[in-house]
């Protein structure tokens, strides 16, 4: 089971060291935001709204009873609470009460509002909080009419919330921004060294690579750099200890073909010059390779230009090529460019057609 569940996570779970970073980073500051948000909003604004609400409920009902129960001055009650409690009260006579309220049922005012005007007025009450941004619209069934009840809701809602909601907000994306920054620096060197040692492996140049980043890594670098040199320098002198062990080989090549020369057995002769001059023709080829291989820089080239200029020296009959879509890769011109050629001779002197086809391996 947690074997299974393990798998799940690491495919679930970004591959990079960047984003797997920032997880380990955000993951805390999130979870601290929604745990002192619910706290807040369960202890604090919640709390605080019903007892509001509750409050505001308990004036508009006392402002019914008092008007219900008085008859010679309705209007002066009236003004007294407009003036007084910051409402806008007025009596509709003969107009039709409302039975359908909006349901918002994921508000917490809302909740609140509708749980204390149904303990108050059962099946008498009809309000409205979004029609207007910042006053609630309340009915209260009287007569054969209703009482019209304007107040501001900030009578029932706390304004801290909004408040509390910006800077809950706005300083843990603050701090991610951050971590993001931080972040970035941090794994560019690990980036850059992975890409160096790509680069280093498939016999590229490294130009520009300069060890940076916390200390460890800074470290790592500066190895890195150290064998890169030494693998260097030791194909250098081997490359440079197989030259001259060419060079030395052309002198006793040299006697050999004036010895040659003064035998009587032509065909022994003959069979005996041919492979002085494979061997002959190897140590030239050898030499060249040593180098280019040692002063070529690599650079990025179309593949397929290379091969089509390569083509053009040969008969078309014998050479076919196909090409899918450009494709173009860091190599060194020349060595790519010599090595073709020895497989397109190699296979016309041993077959009787070459086909070349160059195709861009998608992992």
């Amino acid at each position: 089971m947690f074997y299974g569940l393990n798998n799940l996570v690491k495919k679930i779970l970004p591959k990079g060291l960047f984003y797997r970073s920032l997880i380990i980073v955000a993951t805390p500051i999130i979870l601290l935001q929604v745990i002192i948000t619910v706290v807040f909003f369960d202890s604090l604004w919640i709390k605080a709204n019903k007892g509001m609400t509750r409050s505001l409920v308990s004036e508009v009902k006392t402002l019914y009873e008092i008007y219900q129960s008085d008859q010679t001055s309705k209007q002066e009650i009236l003004d007294t609470y407009n003036k007084n409690f910051d409402f806008v009260v007025r009596l509709k006579e003969n107009e039709i009460f409302p039975t359908k309220i909006p349901e918002r049922w994921y508000s917490p005012m809302d909740r609140s509002l509708r749980r204390e005007l149904k303990s108050a007025f059962p099946n008498s009450y009809w309000f409205d909080t979004t029609s207007y941004k910042e006053v609630v619209y309340l009915k209260i069934k009287y007569g054969n009419g209703f009482l019209q009840i304007f107040f501001p809701k900030d009578k029932i809602a706390p304004a801290s919330a909004r408040i509390f909601a910006l800077w809950i907000t706005f300083p843990g994306l603050l701090l991610i921004f951050i971590a993001i920054v931080f972040l970035k620096n941090q794994t560019r060197p690990i980036v850059n060294l992975a890409k160096a040692a790509e680069k280093f492996g498939k016999g590229e140049s490294i130009k520009g690579f300069r060890p940076s980043g916390a200390r460890e890594i800074r470290q790592a670098a500066y190895e890195f750099d150290r064998m890169s040199k030494r693998i260097t320098i030791h194909l250098n002198q081997r490359s440079e200890m197989l030259s001259g062990i060419s060079h030395d080989l052309r002198t006793p090549l040299t006697r050999l073909k004036l010895q040659l020369a003064f035998i009587k057995q032509q065909e022994l002769a003959k069979k005996m010059s041919d492979d002085i001059e494979e061997m002959e023709r190897m140590l030239n080829e050898y030499l060249e390779f040593a180098k280019y291989q040692k002063n070529e820089n690599t650079k990025l080239v179309d593949i397929n230009k290379i091969i089509k200029d390569i083509s053009k020296k040969y008969d078309s009959e014998k050479i076919k090529t196909l090409f899918e879509g450009d494709l173009e890769i860091t190599v060194r011109p020349n060595s790519i460019r010599r090595c073709l050629i020895n497989l397109i001779d190699n296979g016309l002197s041993y077959g009787k057609k070459v086909e070349i086809l160059t195709k861009k391996n998608c992992k």
